[in-house]
């Protein structure tokens, strides 16, 4: 075998294992953003159910305190 031959192969085995390495990272990071989409969409899902929540409850207060002014100004007549 050839110096060419076998500078040849070590360059052909080093590319195939770059391969494996690359196809290896690639299903790492793929697997990784759907876990991460699935994360952002749960997260995306609990933030509508906390805005519904709070927008309840700013209402339940703008009633109380629209009842308490209306209290305070019966006293005062």
């Amino acid at each position: 075998m050839s110096k060419v031959e076998e500078a040849k192969g070590r360059v052909d085995d080093a590319l195939d294992r770059l391969e494996r390495l690359v196809e290896q990272r690639l299903q790492v990071e793929t697997q990784r953003a759907d876990e991460l989409a699935s994360k952002l969409d749960r997260l995306e899902r609990q933030h509508e159910e906390l805005k519904k929540v709070a927008t309840d409850v700013e209402s339940k207060l703008e009633r109380a305190m629209a009842y308490i002014k209306s209290l305070l100004a019966q006293e005062k007549t």
